[in-house]
């Protein structure tokens, strides 16, 4: 298996950041589509004034990555005549922008006002249904052009995205550990580098080192060095490292969690967060490993129960119906290094629960 990487064609980050954008699309053209939600709209009014080199034509996108959102994006920016898109905003906003610059052949440049998830670096965008399930995931040609990240406006949005994009990042070192271990392949077709396995290392402990510290700066809305360090863990190492390490179980179960209703409310790093919590039961992994991860996320605030997500430890046929969706034919937990069956999923869900409500310091 020949080894593989990509990544993102330039990474900016730092506090005023966002100040720089005009210059730094203009590497692109002189006509700009950008896609906002409606909470960061009024975002886009300064560089209005201040834009001297690029036209920006602006759409407010409230709707989820589905195709007909996607098909509906590329037919705007067609009609605005632009030489690239760019998506300021969460995920939903920068997948629809991925998929629609990818259909038109555009430049993508990304600028997340949140750092929820590692969504921005890669080429993925996760489609969904119109009903909030998963459907698939979406390869785009090439990585964004442009991942811009100004740490001044994550640090000025609900902690809440800040922890949950903590909580994604955490599965990065042990799903790419997994891959690794059953020669599995990468989200970009091929075994992992060594860079790939070193971002994803580097991740893990750069979260355990910094992001408690972190959590409690972007509470505050404080731009420091624990918060930056955080951030570029959590967009720029773990972009890395989950799309040329690979993914396994942790995302697995987060598919499977997306089926139950209830979960539908959770942001995709918490849900995530459960996955790699239950990923640690699926096998034999030292206490103090579990220990360790276990205090890591009850100490910036992510879930540790499967109450805190909504979902009853007692309810068998809705744990059932996770670990089907997870362990599907070709479902990414075939990508662990042992066999992988619904029960054991099940299994380990339990066994996460009730080792939470054990641990004491």
């Amino acid at each position: 298996m020949l080894r593989t990487s990509v990544f993102p064609s330039r990474y900016v980050q730092g506090a005023g950041a966002l100040a720089t954008l005009d210059d730094e699309l203009a590497r692109f053209g002189t006509s700009a589509a950008c896609l906002v939600d409606d909470k960061v709209r009024a975002m886009l009014d300064p560089l209005h004034t201040n834009a001297q080199r690029v036209e920006l034509n602006v759409r407010t996108l409230e709707a989820a990555c589905t195709d007909r959102t996607i098909a509906d994006t590329a037919a705007w920016i067609r009609e605005t005549g632009a030489q690239m898109v760019v998506s300021f905003g969460g995920g939903k906003v920068v997948d629809v922008g991925r998929a629609a610059a990818d259909d038109l052949r555009l430049p993508f440049v990304c600028v997340p006002t949140i750092a929820a998830s590692d969504a921005p670096c890669s080429a993925l965008s996760v489609i969904y249904d119109e009903n909030g399930r998963v459907l698939r995931d979406r390869f785009v040609r090439r990585n964004p052009d442009l991942v811009l990240v100004d740490s001044r406006i994550v640090a000025q949005a609900p902690v809440r995205f800040f922890i949950a994009g903590i909580g994604d990042a955490l599965s990065t070192w042990y799903e790419a550990q997994a891959c690794h271990r059953a020669y599995a392949p990468n989200l970009c077709g091929g075994r992992a580098t060594a860079l790939a396995f070193a971002a994803a290392k580097l991740c893990l402990d750069t979260l355990l080192a910094h992001a408690a510290q972190a959590v409690d700066d972007c509470r505050a809305h404080l731009v420091t060095p624990d918060l930056e360090a955080t951030l570029e863990a959590t967009v720029l190492l773990s972009g890395i490292g989950f799309e040329s390490g690979g993914v396994a179980a942790a995302h697995a179960i987060h598919h499977g969690l997306a089926e139950l209703p209830a979960a539908h409310a959770l942001l995709h790093g918490e849900k995530v967060a459960v996955g790699t919590l239950a990923s640690l039961f699926l096998w034999a992994v030292p206490d103090d490993e579990r220990k360790r991860i276990f205090r890591f996320c009850r100490d910036i605030g992510l879930p540790t129960r499967l109450a805190a997500i909504n979902v009853d430890v007692d309810d068998t046929a809705a744990l059932m119906m996770v670990a089907q969706r997870a362990c599907r034919a070709g479902e990414i937990i075939h990508n662990e290094p042992y066999p992988v069956t619904p029960e054991r999923v099940v299994a380990a869900l339990q066994a996460m629960d009730r080792y939470a409500a054990r641990l004491v310091d």
